[in-house]
């Protein structure tokens, strides 16, 4: 198994992205990633979505997608 290093800023982003979605992926079926600031927040505040939690877990792939994101 290869070891993936991600050593610009642009990559580090896009990992955070990820994990921010993965994270909703985890609240919209009733559990939490981490003890903090919730992932449907963040995503919220940052890039200024607004919905249930399914609609911004939408809108936020279609911005990944359209950012060049592979989503699987």
């Amino acid at each position: 198994m290869g070891m993936i290093c991600l050593d610009t800023p642009e990559q580090i982003q896009m990992a955070r992205y990820l994990t921010m979605r993965s994270g909703l992926k985890l609240e919209i079926q009733g559990l939490r990633l981490s003890r903090g600031v919730n992932c449907y927040k963040m995503i919220k505040d940052t890039f200024g979505l607004k919905g249930s939690k399914q609609k911004v877990l939408e809108q936020f792939e279609q911005l990944l997608t359209e950012a060049g994101v592979k989503l699987t």
